[in-house]
């Protein structure tokens, strides 16, 4: 029994003859397309893993922030 994987219905669903073919090993013809696509998501992904790494430090510093803020007025209210 094949397994057919979702890219592959995603592939069909796009165009039944380009999933044909594919299916026959014809390399595609738009391969500098396709490279460029790739390299495109390569560089999306690491821009939204910055964006996480930025928006993580950003919420480790408001709550050290915040930390240091209590600690200072628990230490005025108790002299």
């Amino acid at each position: 029994m094949r397994v057919i994987r979702a890219s592959e219905l995603g592939s069909f669903l796009f165009c039944a003859r380009a999933w044909w073919y594919q299916q026959q090993g014809m390399p595609p013809q738009n391969q500098h397309q396709l490279t460029a696509g790739v390299q495109f998501h390569r560089q999306h992904g690491r821009r939204v893993l910055a964006a996480r790494l930025l928006t993580a430090l950003g919420w480790t510093l408001l709550l050290i922030a915040l930390i240091l803020v209590t600690v200072s007025l628990t230490l005025r209210w108790l002299q």
